[in-house]
């Protein structure tokens, strides 16, 4: 991490506007690009960024020396196919999205001689969205994952490792894209795929007088970017289907000891959960 370099955020949402509040505070020097002339206005403002740009951005493509791709993973490689060329040899680059295979491999054929992509995913972010509420973001509990390829060099993996640290990840750990899709698909994905069930299930409006902390708390991910977890859900398709098969399986294993009345195989069930459960509770 070299501040010397100025660094550069594409998509000025609510991670990429966390990304640019944490480096300017560690003292970098960032700027942004954004569709949304009032995101940038508005984190100039308060000091997020040094300038930003929602058209002729040239300059600031070839002049950055590290770049972070806060896009949508279908944005992210039509702007690098339109873009690309314009990095400058010695460039690092980055991402936050929520998927890898397809995509991590593209952008790596598309980098012009001397560029490097090493993609990253930081597990953070809010039910809101937009570069005022990034602030909100905690990103020292969440985790950060770095999923490297073979054409990745120690430099490159070394400098996003140090990016995490700088940004606040007290939690950072390696998987291959694969890994990280199949993981991704049960730990995130089928998780607001549940919640978004539930809220679904049936016109449940009128419970919010009578809920109680357990509603709450399992359905606060189903209020949701419907344009961003449609894309991700859809570009991992193939792993969330089969952890809904999985989880359908569980499911239907709980709702036969109720017909049964088989409350020894209900007890096994929630000893299990309990224990499981507690795994994450000696992380905290």
């Amino acid at each position: 991490m070299n501040k010397q370099h100025n660094y550069l955020i594409v998509g000025l949402g609510l991670l990429g506007g966390k990304y640019a509040l944490e480096l300017t505070r560690a003292g970098y020097t960032v700027d942004a690009i954004d569709q949304n002339e009032q995101s940038l206005a508005w984190a100039m403002e308060q000091g997020y960024i040094r300038s930003g740009k929602a058209c002729d951005f040239e300059a600031l493509v070839s002049n950055a020396d590290r770049i972070i791709f806060a896009l949508y993973p279908t944005t992210f490689l039509a702007w690098f196919g339109q873009y690309g060329h314009l990095c400058k040899p010695g460039c690092i680059f980055t991402d936050v999205s929520g998927v890898k295979t397809g995509l991590v491999e593209e952008i790596q054929a598309l980098c012009p001689a001397g560029v490097e992509f090493i993609a990253s995913h930081p597990m953070a972010g809010r039910e809101t969205s937009g570069v005022q509420n990034s602030v909100h973001v905690n990103f020292a509990p969440a985790n950060f994952i770095i999923t490297p390829t073979a054409q990745n060099t120690p430099q490159a993996i070394g400098w996003v490792r140090r990016l995490a640290q700088t940004l606040g990840f007290h939690h950072i750990t390696t998987l291959n894209c694969a890994e990280h899709d199949r993981m991704i698909g049960y730990v995130s994905q089928l998780c607001h795929a549940i919640a978004v069930s539930l809220m679904c299930a049936n016109d449940n409006t009128s419970l919010s007088e009578y809920t109680g902390d357990s509603f709450r708390d399992l359905t606060r991910i189903a209020k949701i970017n419907d344009k961003m977890w449609a894309e991700l859900f859809l570009w991992n398709k193939q792993n969330l289907i089969d952890e809904i098969d999985q989880f359908s399986i569980a499911l239907q294993q709980m709702k036969q000891a109720l017909i049964t009345d088989d409350r020894t195989g209900l007890e096994e069930m929630f000893r299990l959960s309990t224990a499981r459960r507690a795994a994450f509770d000696k992380k905290d």
